[in-house]
């Protein structure tokens, strides 16, 4: 058994007081993914209820959304609009506070029939559409002394009363803020005095749905104490560009250059994200407000937070503006770009937003990550982040259990990744095609030498979606002659092979699969319970504190759900792309038919006996 007493000694030692220092499982939940048969369009804040529900059955004690806040034009939620406000697509219309909701019974049947969600990707008109019906709804309300309505307005305009301006001229231009007309862009205030006066109605639109999402949330949070459930709220570190934050203070961002990440072995070209980063300089000048309020209103909804790329507290790779989109993140650089002052520069903004709320925060620290990152996570005693496939020796072998690290939450995969069974189909053992030739144009390879020799060292008949299989009599004397270079000069290649070549074989010993019928044909792809259930149970049973699956890993137990998740990819979303199919995945299965799935009973045999209750 760990002795997580360690805790006592970090500087979250009283969240870890108030929480347990215990082992705990969880299950991540996008609410766009979600439905339930009340549904309409998109899954609904008193939906999570449901997952509350699920968790009592399965003895899973931590719910992890992501962030839900108002999302622009690409529905992104990481590049939300506001770091406060919450998207009104998420409303339940039949669980609005002090209305009528009489006059209206026909509009919501028109809605759901509109968007009834029989589909398997997220249709996001449906925000528009529920917007327009509560536009309708709102002017028929009154909202005059109504006490709940009004504390809410009070407590909130720090950043409500912005907010909503943002959104009416928004309305009223149809443009970014950096579009609108001069006196609004550059905030004169005698401008905005009087588009508010002219525009009252609209203003205080925004404000009301905001109020009715704060009602919504704060019923869920309720409801999830009352069965000790824990909700985990996602803090996103960045802000769209095009943002009511970003409007309001300017002093706060680099315009001239946008947020991403450097080129990784995952990522061939590096990351180009968008979101401005922030001066630095500023931010610290205010004594981190904008970051103190941001955890002041999300404090009102969460017990917890995860900190969205959480290695940029200490320096965050930024791209010049100007340069083209196509280079990716190719060309950027970090920044501050002093090394030396990365720790200082995290603690002191993680300082501060310990002191803003009593919430336990949970670092996604993945990526690039500087060295100073471990050592700041276990001061603070703030766990990581752990996932499965990328946890490996120094001899490239998988980490077993009790090499992960105390002070994390592991995981199978993350919204950012494949789910372990497309891992297992299309990525397994292989490397990106991209990233290969790459590294074949940095040798001076041409494009034809490069065929060649992707020809001579990969399987082309079982690569797929430009993941190259290496052949089985690759190695390493195969890739010196191919490329017609030393061991020293082909020395990236071969790292690429030691790291990805055999990975099956490795990962099936990982889970003590032996059987040799068995593994026979899951090396050719396939998978099966068997698999799935060593895998979670693998995962379960790490040393780290917390371990939190997303919800349709937990739901690959399930036969069916399995058999579903090998037709079609379930994946959130593939970062620095913008497609599609990001953002839009809809689980098979309502929320209703999960509560009563039969394998409920084996999740929360696997919790039990890996002692996470």
């Amino acid at each position: 058994m760990i002795d997580y007493s360690f805790l006592k000694n970090s500087k979250t030692a009283e969240r870890w007081e108030k929480f347990g220092m215990r082992r705990r499982s969880g299950v991540a939940v996008p609410l766009f993914s979600i439905r339930s048969k009340k549904s309409i369009g998109i899954g609904e804040i008193p939906d999570i209820r449901h997952v509350v529900k699920w968790c009592e059955q399965t003895g899973n004690t931590i719910i992890q959304l992501l962030p839900l806040n108002d999302t622009g034009y690409d529905f992104a939620p990481y590049n939300s609009v506001s770091s406060f406000a919450l998207d009104p697509m998420y409303i339940s219309v039949q669980s609005l506070k002090d209305v009528n909701l009489n006059p209206f019974k026909k509009d919501i049947r028109e809605l759901r029939s509109n968007y009834d969600g029989g589909t398997d990707k997220v249709d996001y008109a449906v925000k528009q559409g529920k917007v327009d019906l509560l536009w309708k709804i709102y002017k028929r309300s009154y909202l005059k002394g109504n006490r709940r309505y009004e504390n809410f307005i009070n407590e909130n305009g720090y950043w409500l009363n912005d907010y909503a301006l943002f959104r009416a001229l928004k309305h009223k231009y149809n443009a970014g803020w950096e579009n609108f007309p001069e006196e609004f862009r550059e905030r004169n205030e005698d401008a905005l005095n009087a588009f508010f006066k002219e525009n009252e109605l609209k203003v205080d639109f925004h404000k009301w749905m905001q109020w009715q999402l704060f009602e919504q949330m704060k019923g869920v949070k309720k409801y999830a104490e009352e069965k000790n459930i824990l909700l985990m709220g996602d803090v996103p570190y960045l802000v769209s560009r095009d943002s009511a934050d970003v409007w309001v203070n300017r002093k706060y961002f680099d315009l001239g250059k946008c947020s991403g990440a450097p080129p990784d072995m995952y990522f061939a070209a590096g990351q180009r994200w968008g979101m401005p980063p922030y001066k630095r300089d500023g931010i610290e000048n205010s004594g981190y407000a904008y970051f103190r309020d941001k955890l002041k209103y999300a404090s009102l909804f969460y017990d917890m937070y995860r900190i969205d790329h959480f290695v940029g507290f200490f320096r965050v790779w930024t791209i010049e503006t100007k340069e083209p989109d196509g280079t990716g993140g190719l060309n950027g650089k970090f920044d501050p770009a002093d090394e030396n002052i990365w720790e200082e520069t995290g603690k002191k903004l993680l300082d501060a937003m310990l002191e803003a709320s009593e919430m336990l925060p949970c670092a996604e620290d993945l990526g690039t990550v500087p060295d100073c990152s471990g050592k700041v996570l276990w001061e603070y005693g703030i766990p990581g982040m752990d996932v499965q496939r990328w946890k490996k020796e120094n001899d490239m072998s998988f980490v077993k259990n009790d090499g992960y690290r105390w002070l994390s939450a592991s995981t199978v995969s993350t919204h950012d990744s494949s789910s372990v069974v497309e891992w297992w189909h299309n990525e397994a053992g292989t490397v990106d095609g991209i990233l290969f030739r790459r590294l074949c144009a940095k040798k001076g390879l041409s494009a034809e030498k490069t065929d060649s020799v992707i020809s001579y060292l990969f399987d082309s008949e079982h690569s797929y979606y430009d993941r190259l299989l290496w052949r089985a009599n690759a190695g390493i004397e195969g890739i010196t002659r191919a490329f017609g270079m030393s061991e020293n000069e082909c020395g990236d290649i071969i790292a690429l092979y030691r790291e990805s070549f055999g990975e099956k074989e490795k990962f099936l010993d990982l889970l003590g699969i032996e059987d040799t019928e068995e593994r026979a044909l899951l090396l050719k792809g396939k998978s099966n319970l068997d698999f799935i259930r060593k895998n979670i149970e693998f995962i379960m049973n790490t040393s780290s504190v917390f371990s939190i699956l997303l919800l349709q890993e937990w739901l690959c137990l399930d036969e069916n759900f399995l058999r579903k998740i090998e037709e079609k990819s379930y994946r959130i979303n593939f970062p620095g792309v913008v497609n599609d199919a990001n953002w839009t995945v809809v689980l098979p299965y309502n929320l209703e038919k999960i509560l009563n799935l039969d394998v409920n009973g084996e999740i929360s045999g696997i919790v039990m006996k890996s002692g996470r209750v």
